[in-house]
């Protein structure tokens, strides 16, 4: 029980308890020895007393009523008003006689205390008392306040309401402490929920208004916005920051990402030099002259019209990433202080914790691109076989960028390697992985392995890089797994050699315009090893489409592999001639605009045939004799397709070639010449040894032929077949411009193009 319960004579002894006191009148609060003893409840208001002792009481209960420090207010069952101590009528602005006998909100008019009134005659109506919170500008007071306002019926002993006393409350500072904590707590949960810069800066300001701001502009430094490492920003220095976020009550969609200057004595660049926040009035020295060198903002200030600003640094892990500028123009509000400069400040620290983590993936996930983008091909190289377009697009997710990968690889003979992989995982790992399987696909694909024999040594190496053979150093914390796809297409035969290690199977559109997809008996992925891989051979007619894809591209959260593939079906069959507008036209039906959650690799080739006229081929008798015979048959060839300036080094290749087969080889042997982008010549046998290089000595009579092949040509090699091997060696052709085309047919026509 404290003085405010009870009115108390000036011996300490209790004469009146107001509503919620415990002992009766005449008792002593307390004694030297302890605590009074209990007695019964206090007489009821209306009892009456006699005496000095009664004139006493009365007198004490009055002084208790008007000199009660809050608000207090009695009311009749009319609702009207009886008595209200000096601190009620301060909030009223008026005195007891001019009230008395009124209602609240009449004569004179008070409207912000309509509520009270209404409360008031629910109560006398119900007998119930209510509580309530009201924010409302009293009168005298420049401010709104917060109050409780406590309506309590006066009842007797038998529950009858005689009147109403309403008790009023400021508790405008447990109000601001319980909205500031509010609005830490709002800030906790919705800063932060994306890895993107300027989405988190404007989290920061939707959080910031209306709750402690009516306009906000959180600006930040460019190199945060890419991602980079801030440079220390010199004292007292002028500074350039970039509008990234913007928040006004009162104001629609405003201008963001232009560049501001600020001068080192502005409110931004003075809190960025120093790192702490300050408080300013629109008049202060500071801002005006600030302004006075801004146009623009000072254009802004006389429309919009702020009383006080706040300029907080934005700062995390002990580097600066901007500020933000608070301003107050509700004229209702009180001008900012250093309470509120507080708020402000772990607001702005909770932001620039979520900014610099947002920045720190940027940078990373830009590291990861810029790597994986040069790992993937850096352009389509030149090759006649198919015309080729592919796309790749990384995770839009917060994974990161992933291992998916396509790659387009010539090989000898005029034929092609299509190929498309997909590394498990996202990140750094993911990418470097990603890179040395490429490399390695290039370097068995240089050797011209069989596809179902390139994924077997694909998936050795695999194993190797998870156990960490290769380094000798501990293996990786988690597993390292792909797929991939490889196909390889000959123009000549028009039949495509394809294998899967865990790969979605390819897409294949007819030149007549149906579109199915080859079925091949698909591997496991690379990495688990112990199992075979199975090449299939499809013959391809002139002008099919070959799509090869990852998987992010038919899979989804809201989309099975059925639903892709079909989906996927109907985009191919509205293929058009451009491979180019057919991948964007696939990428924005399966993807419906959104970035994917999982890489996409998207490769799309449509075939060639070469023309009959354009390959010559002759098989051979295993008689040295006819070596003389197949230099004639080259030298009438290279003359029909016009490349006589050729003639000499391609009879003296042809002849060390066909020498080497009859010589070290077995037949059949079989001379054949393509004339594509260069003048191909091969000669096969059925013989599995591979022919190498030696050095010849002084007087060594042999051991020079495949040496001067490889001087005379700009490359040659090997490659075996099911029934014995093929040498092979590319001599660049004149352009077509130093000679004529006619006679040559569409050969050489598609060679021009």
């Amino acid at each position: 029980m404290s003085a405010a319960d009870a009115s108390i004579d000036h011996r300490g002894r209790v004469h009146r308890l107001l509503p919620g006191g415990c002992p009766a009148a005449g008792t002593r609060l307390a004694a030297r020895a302890g605590l009074t003893r209990r007695v019964g409840p206090s007489p009821e208001l209306t009892s009456p007393r006699q005496g000095e002792e009664g004139r006493n009481e009365d007198l004490l209960l009055r002084w208790a009523f008007y000199q009660f420090p809050f608000a207090l207010a009695i009311h009749d069952t009319k609702g009207r008003i009886l008595r209200f101590n000096p601190a009620m009528g301060q909030q009223w602005g008026a005195s007891e006689s001019d009230l008395r006998g009124h209602r609240i909100a009449e004569n004179p008019p008070l409207p912000q205390f309509e509520v009270s009134g209404q409360t008031v005659d629910r109560v006398l109506a119900t007998g119930v008392p209510e509580q309530f919170e009201h924010h409302v500008r009293v009168p005298g007071e420049p401010y709104a306040h917060a109050w409780i306002v406590h309506v309590i019926p006066l009842k007797d002993r038998t529950g009858t309401v005689h009147g109403v006393q309403v008790a009023v409350l400021d508790f405008s500072e447990q109000s601001v402490a319980r909205e500031r904590l509010a609005l830490l707590n709002e800030a906790s949960r919705r800063i932060g929920s994306s890895l993107d810069v300027a989405r988190t800066a404007q989290e920061m300001a939707d959080v910031a208004v209306p709750s402690c701001a009516d306009f906000i502009s959180v600006e930040l430094l460019d190199a945060v916005l890419l991602g980079d490492e801030p440079t220390p920003i010199p004292v007292g220095g002028p500074m350039e920051l970039r509008r990234t976020a913007v928040r006004s009550v009162d104001l629609g969609a405003v201008a963001v990402g232009g560049l501001a200057h600020y001068p080192k004595f502005s409110p931004l660049a003075r809190c960025l030099a120093t790192g702490r926040g300050s408080v300013y009035g629109i008049t202060d020295p500071e801002v005006v002259r600030w302004l006075d060198q801004d146009p623009g903002k000072a254009a802004w200030v006389r429309r919009r019209r702020p009383h006080s600003l706040l300029a907080v640094p934005l700062r995390a892990r002990g580097v600066n990433l901007g500020a933000a500028l608070f301003a107050r123009m509700d004229r209702s509000m009180p001008p900012y202080t250093e309470d509120d400069l507080r708020v402000a400040e772990e607001l702005a620290a909770r932001a620039a914790v979520c900014i610099d983590n947002a920045r720190r993936y940027t940078r990373e996930r830009t590291t990861t691109l810029a790597l994986q983008h040069s790992l993937l091909p850096q352009g389509i190289p030149e090759q006649a076989a198919v015309d080729v377009a592919g796309r790749y697009l990384p995770a839009g997710s917060q994974a990161g960028v992933g291992g998916d990968w396509f790659d387009v690889i010539p090989l000898s003979g005029a034929r092609v390697a299509l190929v498309v992989g997909d590394v498990v995982g996202h990140g750094l790992h993911a990418s470097a992985a990603m890179g040395r399987l490429r490399t390695a696909v290039r370097t068995l694909a240089d050797v011209d392995l069989a596809p179902d024999e390139l994924l077997a040594h694909l998936d050795d190496l695999v194993i190797r890089l998870s156990a960490g053979l290769e380094t000798g150093a501990d293996p990786p914390t988690a597993d390292l797994g792909a797929t991939c796809l490889y196909t390889v297409y000959d123009p000549v035969s028009r039949m495509c050699s394809l294998a899967s290690a865990g790969h979605p199977w390819p897409a294949l559109v007819t030149p007549g315009g149906a579109t199915e997809f080859v079925e091949l008996p698909t591997g496991p992925p690379l990495g688990l090893g112990g199992h075979p891989f199975e090449s299939v051979e499809i013959e391809l007619s002139a002008g099919s489409l070959l799509a090869l894809y990852t998987d992010g591209l038919i899979e989804g959260h809201s989309r099975d592999i059925g639903a892709g593939l079909q989906a996927l079906s109907t985009a191919l069959d509205a293929a058009v001639p451009s491979l180019e507008t057919t991948c964007d036209n696939v990428l924005k039906a399966l993807l419906d605009e959104r970035r994917p959650a999982d890489d996409v690799a998207l490769l799309v080739a449509r075939t060639r045939a070469l023309d009959s006229r354009a390959v010559g081929q002759w098989d051979l008798p295993a008689d040295p004799a006819v070596v003389a015979e197949a230099r004639s048959l080259t030298a009438a060839q290279l003359h029909a397709w016009q490349l006589d300036e050729l003639t000499f080094t391609a009879e003296l290749v042809i002849s060390e070639l066909v020498t080497n087969a009859i010589r070290y080889a077995a037949p059949p042997i079989q001379l054949r010449l393509i004339m594509d982008r260069a003048l191909i010549c091969e000669v096969s046998d059925a013989s599995s040894t591979a022919p190498h290089l030696r050095r010849a000595r002084i007087f060594d009579e042999g051991g020079r032929g495949l040496m001067l092949v490889a001087q005379l040509t700009e490359r040659w090699g090997t490659r075996y077949t099911g029934t014995g091997k093929i040498i092979w060696a590319e001599m660049p052709t004149p352009p077509l411009s130093s000679r004529g085309v006619s006679g040559l047919g569409s050969v050489l026509t598609r060679r021009k193009a």
